[in-house]
């Protein structure tokens, strides 16, 4: 397992100062207006600016919860999470990208949590597993979904789960119809084929037919296209 320092960190820290230019904030000083906001899951091994291959500062917004949720709650009533609505309210990004990831550790919370009926985590983490529950729950019980099937349950799942973010964000009346809202699953496990790495196009504002999404793609990125259900 790695281990790190105070003096590690700030040695990387250094390293990052010495390796942008002079102006390399020069753009966004005074204010930020990303071209999108990608909410990913909260995951080590998930880089969403290396994913997205982002240098520049200012480009992404980058938020990130357990299990890629847009929600939250707020007066018992689930609301578009605001480190998600902010960047569309506020600095007219224009396209939000939900990213859930292979081998989701908050959809494994979450399922076994439905299967034990309990959940075993601090309360902070609770919260978050707590939402997902009936979202696992409503996968189970689509026929798409099955154990006996192959890839994965809980790949499956993660999948089933970007369905359901991406639809919370168009049916909300906080974030614009203009606004392009896309589902990916950031593969590093060779689920959805041998690039690892790569982030495939699993649902377009709503669409999930795997070729009325490759007709939205580039011919050369047919192959970013692909579903589990």
């Amino acid at each position: 397992m790695p281990e790190t320092t105070l003096r590690e960190l700030l040695e990387r820290n250094a390293a990052h100062v010495e390796s942008v230019s002079d102006d390399y904030f020069a753009a966004v000083q005074d204010g930020q207006e990303p071209a999108a906001v990608s909410i990913c899951c909260s995951d080590s091994r998930v880089s969403q600016e290396g994913m997205w291959s982002v240098e520049e500062p200012g480009w992404l917004f980058t938020p990130s919860t357990i299990g890629n949720q847009v929600w939250d709650r707020h007066d018992g009533q689930r609301v578009v999470d605001g480190s998600v609505l902010y960047p569309i309210a506020y600095t007219d990004t224009g396209v939000t990208t939900v990213v859930g990831h292979t081998g989701c550790g908050a959809v494994t919370a979450a399922l076994e949590a439905v299967r034990a009926d309990e959940i075993d985590a601090p309360a902070g983490v609770e919260k978050w597993i707590r939402e997902l529950v009936p979202v696992v729950e409503a996968g189970l019980a689509d026929d798409r979904v099955g154990p006996d099937r192959e890839p994965s349950l809980v790949d499956q799942l993660v999948e089933y789960n970007v369905d359901r973010q991406v639809e919370f964000l168009r049916e909300s009346s906080d974030v614009p119809d203009e606004e392009a809202i896309y589902g990916f699953v950031y593969d590093f496990q060779g689920v959805y084929g041998d690039a690892r790495g790569r982030t495939y196009l699993v649902n377009a504002d709503g669409e999930t037919d795997t070729d009325a999404l490759a007709d939205l793609v580039p011919e050369e990125f047919e192959e970013h296209v692909r579903r589990l259900l």
